[in-house]
């Protein structure tokens, strides 16, 4: 997202930064970054003595907050639907692409026994000759 190195161990998803770095890294004052966080727009994890902490995700999604308002006009309240829509729309991808591959094993498995079907089959057949002969039958009269 950024230059900004992790520290070790750490990724976009580890919460690193006090409320003044974020503040910074946003853009936004520290107070406005308190106010999305009793919205709910913004959930930065927590100390064990309850300081906020964020990461880089949550620095993108602040920057998207800020750009969804001054740009294009977009209310609070909008703005919390559209993030709300958003994790919903992640969350049916990353189940579209679970279900898709859960049906391509599926699928592969069932090849398979169907292979194993047909071998076993092979080994029951008896070749016939491919010539054709028309046999008609007329019963004795008494």
């Amino acid at each position: 997202m950024t230059g900004i190195p992790f520290p070790p161990g750490a990724d976009e998803d580890t919460p690193v930064f006090v409320i003044s770095v974020a503040a910074e890294l946003s853009g936004l004052h520290a107070q406005t970054l308190r106010g999305y966080d009793r919205m709910g727009l913004v959930s930065p994890g927590r100390t064990s003595g309850g300081g906020r902490r964020y990461s880089m995700r949550d620095i993108a999604l602040l920057r998207e907050v800020q750009r969804l308002s001054q740009e294009q006009g977009v209310n609070l309240a909008g703005i919390k639907r559209i993030i709300e829509l958003e994790h919903e729309v992640d969350a049916l991808r990353s189940r579209v692409v679970e279900l898709s591959e859960e049906l391509a094993a599926v699928h592969a498995a069932a090849e398979q026994a169907a292979a194993a079907i047909h071998r076993s089959y092979r080994n029951e057949l008896v070749p016939v000759s491919r010539q054709t002969a028309l046999v008609v039958w007329k019963p004795r009269k008494r």
